[in-house]
């Protein structure tokens, strides 16, 4: 039973390119399906979050992430009267745009790109799902709802303000490319919040990475059980099983301990929504969209305690020595890449170079075009193919 606040499948905004309903799933169980058969959802099985792809089997990827978060999702959403597969779909999308490497890997992508409009991946996931996965007869694309491409476009609130912009909110007219373009196919309405489904989504990402990210660096020796016990919240759930379980082993302590820090964060944004939702009482989803900020988050006390959490992993994963030493790597491989392509474009595969010709043929303006083409393909790739595309092209021995 969904509540009015929800997305209803049966009142949605439709596609760009009309289709006639299935007799047996949802739109958006249907946008679901297309997202996990789509090409770009399988490189995220060799796409990293910190770790690059060789590092070792065990690390989270793009994919294991994405799955954590789909899951999270659907569990919230349940909880809240909201669509399960609504919720699900947007949080499998939402990663989509990713490039290899992780954060660095964007890192780097963004500086190249800054003459050509800029990069950012949740601008590059509306991209693939719109245009870049080509393997149906009717359209480019997934042909995806528009809540769900709402979704994509505004899970971390809205994407622009119409009131002169801010670091948070750009005017129109700063949006990143990618996501203009979309935009301008088919107005997503930027400047509102998006769906509760979608907030739900944003929400679960949060969960689970600071769940998965405190198991990878314990895994990778980069900090401890007893550093973490000195964080607030997590040294609670540790004296919980310390208490239930003396003498526990280290790895079920570990794991006993962590799966208590991610179900008081699922916990806390189920009750503070539910409070939320009883005390301002929307009717429909236009009701959330046109709230002052979202109506999917964390208590104070717990938001306050995970800043905590995040400035540790800040400083003892992200920027430990062995992982800026490999960023730095890495960072290489894109500088090498990017510029490679955009002076040898004819080294992009035989189906890319229909798509290059009409750029070079518009000389200097298509420069641009030529970028993006490039960067579509560099952000496509995996780890994997850009390293072993790197020792190709460029040095066998780095």
């Amino acid at each position: 039973m969904l509540h009015p606040y929800a997305c209803h499948p049966e009142a949605s905004r439709g596609r760009l390119f009309p289709e006639s309903m299935s007799t047996f799933r949802s739109p958006f169980q249907r946008d679901r399906d297309r997202i996990i058969h789509s090409s770009a959802f399988r490189r995220l099985k060799h796409k990293t979050q910190v770790f690059v792809e060789h590092e070792g089997d065990y690390y989270r990827t793009r994919l294991t992430h994405t799955i954590e978060v789909a899951q999270v999702a659907r569990t919230i959403a349940a909880a809240l009267g909201l669509n399960t597969d609504l919720a699900e779909a947007v949080a499998l999308a939402h990663d989509l745009g990713h490039p290899p490497f992780g954060h660095t890997g964007e890192d780097a992508l963004a500086v190249l790109m800054e003459p050509y409009g800029g990069f950012d991946h949740n601008a590059q996931a509306l991209r693939i799902v719109t245009r870049l996965e080509r393997h149906y007869a009717g359209f480019d694309g997934l042909n995806l709802t528009w809540e769900t491409l709402e979704g994509i476009a505004k899970h971390n609130g809205p994407a622009i303000s119409d009131r002169g912009g801010s670091h948070s909110f750009p005017t129109r007219a700063e949006l990143p490319y990618a996501l203009a373009e979309v935009d301008a196919l088919w107005d997503l309405e930027l400047e509102t919040n998006a769906s509760a489904e979608a907030q739900v989504a944003a929400v679960a990402d949060d969960v689970a990475y600071n769940h998965h990210d405190l198991h990878d660096g314990l895994r990778a020796g980069l900090f401890t059980e007893a550093d973490l016990c000195e964080l607030p919240m997590i040294g609670e759930c540790f004296e919980t099983v310390d208490r239930m379980y003396p003498g526990l082993d280290a790895t079920r302590r570990r794991h006993e301990a962590l799966r208590r820090v991610f179900g008081v964060m699922v916990e806390d944004v189920i009750a503070v929504a539910q409070n939320r939702l009883a005390s301002l009482c929307p009717q429909s989803v236009d009701d959330i969209r046109g709230m002052e900020g979202p109506i999917i988050r964390f208590s104070k006390p717990l938001y306050q305690s995970l800043k905590v959490v995040k400035m540790f992993l800040f400083e003892r994963m992200y920027r430990a020595p062995s992982v800026v030493v490999e960023r730095k790597r890495v960072t290489a491989m894109i500088n090498g890449l990017f510029p490679l392509f955009m002076e040898r474009p004819e080294l992009l595969p035989e189906d890319w170079q229909g798509d290059v010709a009409q750029a070079r043929a518009r000389g200097n303006e298509g420069a641009t075009e030529l970028a993006r083409l490039v960067l579509d393909y560099v952000a496509g790739m995996t780890d994997r193919f850009a390293i072993q595309e790197y020792h190709r092209l460029i040095d066998p021995d780095f």
